[in-house]
């Protein structure tokens, strides 16, 4: 494995994001998954811990930084569903259900 980069607790702020993994300061337990954006929860963690610093082998990603990484997908990049057909809930629990007893000798009314 690469050479950490050590990071002072006191210098992560609410937002940031880095290429890979965050680790707390023994450098076996993840403190932020690659990508993700620290909350005010793991801040408020850092100094309930009292953790001095953290340690990650990747870079801090910058806000214009427009990479893969996302807490979520804008509604605008998703693609419209148009061509299925309504579900027979009633059909595919009867199909099921005789699947289930199909190679038993078991007769379903």
């Amino acid at each position: 494995m690469s050479s950490f980069i050590k990071i002072k607790s006191g210098e992560i702020k609410e937002g940031m994001r880095f290429s890979a993994p965050v680790f707390f300061d023994d450098g076996k337990n993840m403190f932020l998954a690659e990508g993700k954006a620290a909350k005010p929860y793991h801040i408020v963690a850092l100094k309930r811990w009292a953790i001095p610093y953290l340690l990650t082998y990747g870079h801090l990603i910058a806000d214009t930084d427009n990479t893969i990484f996302s807490d979520s997908l804008p509604v605008d990049d998703l693609e419209p569903v148009d061509d299925l057909e309504p579900l027979d809930q009633e059909a595919d629990r009867q199909e099921n259900i005789s699947m289930l007893y199909s190679d038993k000798n078991i007769h379903i009314a």
